[in-house]
Parts: structure tokens; C-alpha cells; sequence
């Protein structure tokens, strides 16, 4: 089993930086890939970022490649996702994901391990 634990999230303004992290124990995770989803109010959960394990090769949804990066210690084995330059729209709670496979992927059924979850608010 994996348990993953979310931290850094919070209640900003628009235009504010955050950097969530997520901790991973019970196994290793060198060889899983590990993702970012969020989940808006009355929405459904959307893939954000993925990073693999080994080479750490990041996968970012377009539209949010020019404010957020995903990245990873497997020394760690914790992740991060930096969000720079937050708008309302980004505010979510945001979810780590893992999966032990060397395949990048988007879809949240796709991924077995899931954490609590944390609260991103962005106020304008």
C-alpha cells in the first residue's frame, strides 16, 4: 500500500505563487508515475500534471504550462507542483495520484493511490 499526503495548499490572491507537496510512505515510488488532478465545486476532477519516476519527464495540460510546473525528489519520494501567477479558476482542491507503471497518464481512473486532497482558493 501507498499512502500519499498533500500539504500547501491555501487561500491567496490572484497572482500569488504556491507550492503543493506531496509525500508519498509504505512503499517506494521510484517506478510509479505520480500526478496532480483538482477538482472545482460542481466540476469534475481534471487531469493537471504527471511527472514518471526513474527520469522524472513531466506531462503539463497545456493551458497550464506557462504558470505551473511539476516536479520530484525520489529521495523523498515526494512531488511538488509549483503554481505561479494563480487565478480564481485555478481554485480547486488538488489531488496527488500515483500509479506503478513507466506510462505517463491522464485519466484519473488510470491511477490506484490517491491522497486527502488540499484546498487551493484563489480570491480575485
Amino acid at each position: 500500500q501507498v499512502q500519499l499526503v498533500e500539504s500547501g495548499g491555501g487561500m491567496v490572491q490572484a497572482g500569488d505563487s504556491l507550492r503543493l507537496s506531496c509525500a508519498a510512505s509504505g512503499r517506494t515510488v521510484i517506478n510509479t508515475v505520480m500526478g496532480w488532478f483538482r477538482q472545482a465545486p460542481g466540476k469534475a476532477r481534471e487531469f493537471v500534471a504527471a511527472i514518471s519516476g526513474h527520469d522524472t519527464v513531466p506531462d503539463l495540460v497545456d493551458s497550464l504550462k506557462d504558470r505551473f510546473a511539476i516536479s520530484r525528489d525520489n529521495a523523498k519520494n515526494t512531488i511538488f507542483l509549483q503554481m505561479n501567477r494563480l487565478e480564481p479558476g485555478d481554485t480547486a482542491v488538488y489531488y496527488c495520484a500515483a500509479e506503478y507503471t513507466n506510462f505517463l497518464r491522464r485519466s484519473a481512473d488510470r491511477y490506484t493511490y490517491w491522497g486527502q486532497g488540499t484546498q487551493v482558493t484563489v480570491s480575485s
